[in-house]
């Protein structure tokens, strides 16, 4: 929902008072403003679900609700300039966080309606192009996807070294094994998941477990559910640390994204809930985006390269629902990158 300015600074007042009465706001607001206005305009805040209503009477109260908390603008300008340890942020996991998932929209409608425009838009594509070509595009996706999914997490191969590496099955002299079977293994585990389409469907713990051991093959990783804690680099916020705990949060994302109808915000759940989570010793923003393309593939969606993505910007985004539990930014990307597939593959 669009809002005025003046509901806007309503909903900044509140943010931080946290808990405050009407006469209050009226005091802090930032223009002439009348009570019947106010009051009209705090219900209507409260009916689209951005602020919550306590009490009665004069003891009523307004908060900020955990629906806006997701979705509420962020301005990042000058956030990440701070120390992480320094920076207005949540340290530790969110038990509430999945239960307030399950009972909004992650999408709102309009999107919902875009997004299932270039599902639509994708089928056309895909359903008169020639077999030679398609193979071509899917490879094309295959080589940019494997090469930035690997370029977030660190890998210094270039795109076109990835494509040599895919082509021609040449490695980069001075540059590890490791990157390049990171790279490979994008590629294999993406064609798993388009032989088994439906893999995803009925999300479960040993389909998380089987796409991870294709990312982490030959890397020297755990494929286990990890028992010892790991830390984000760049952020205060420390993941679970307790292996039972991990498990028990994993099926219950696994229970949120089955529960969910719509396979787009089936796919942005399991990209982000998976990297929040991080229930492995590496590569779990890697599995993210794998879960996420098996979910998108297995609903005839276009899977996503995030080819156009700068690094930083998609850390920054993931950063922001590790330390705010704020969707807003990587959303954006979501969506920007469903249309960027759609747009430039398979034409």
């Amino acid at each position: 929902m669009k809002i005025t300015a003046r509901q806007q600074n309503i909903l900044d007042i509140i943010t931080i008072y946290q808990s405050i009465s009407i006469s209050n706001i009226k005091a802090q607001i930032n223009e002439s403003i009348s009570t019947p206005t106010l009051n009209r305009d705090i219900a209507t805040l409260v009916a689209v679900n951005y602020l919550v209503k306590t009490g009665k009477g004069r003891a009523t109260s307004y908060s900020i609700s955990p629906f806006y908390k997701l979705f509420a603008p962020f301005d990042t300008s000058g956030y990440f300039d701070i120390d992480p340890d320094s920076r207005s942020a949540s340290t530790g996991f969110n038990f509430d966080l999945m239960a307030i998932l399950s009972n909004i929209n992650i999408l709102a409608s309009e999107e919902l309606i875009f997004l299932e425009g270039l599902k639509d838009e994708y089928q056309h594509n895909i359903s008169d192009i020639p077999s030679a070509l398609y193979q071509k595009e899917l490879e094309r996706l295959t080589i940019e996807l494997s090469w930035k999914s690997s370029q977030i997490e660190g890998n210094t191969y270039s795109l076109l070294e990835t494509e040599r590496l895919f082509l021609e099955k040449k490695k980069v002299e001075g540059k590890s094994k490791e990157e390049a079977s990171m790279l490979l293994n994008h590629k294999y585990a993406l064609n798993y998941l388009l032989d088994n389409k439906d893999i995803a469907k009925n999300l479960n713990l040993k389909t998380l477990e089987e796409i991870h051991y294709l990312l982490i093959k030959d890397l020297g990783v755990s494929k286990n559910i990890r028992s010892r804690s790991v830390g984000i680099t760049g952020s205060a916020y420390k993941p679970l640390d307790n292996e039972h705990q991990i498990k028990e949060n994993l099926e219950r994302m696994c229970d949120l994204i089955n529960s969910k109808d719509n396979g787009f915000e089936k796919a942005l759940l399991a990209v982000t809930l998976i990297s929040y989570i991080q229930p492995f010793e590496d590569g779990n923003k890697r599995i993210g985006r794998m879960v996420s393309n098996a979910i998108l593939i297995g609903y005839d969606a276009c899977p996503l390269s995030y080819r156009s993505v700068e690094a930083m910007d998609y850390k920054k985004a993931m950063l922001l629902f590790y330390e705010q539990n704020n969707l807003n930014a990587f959303k954006k990307i979501f969506i920007e990158q469903n249309k960027f597939g759609v747009r430039n593959y398979f034409q």
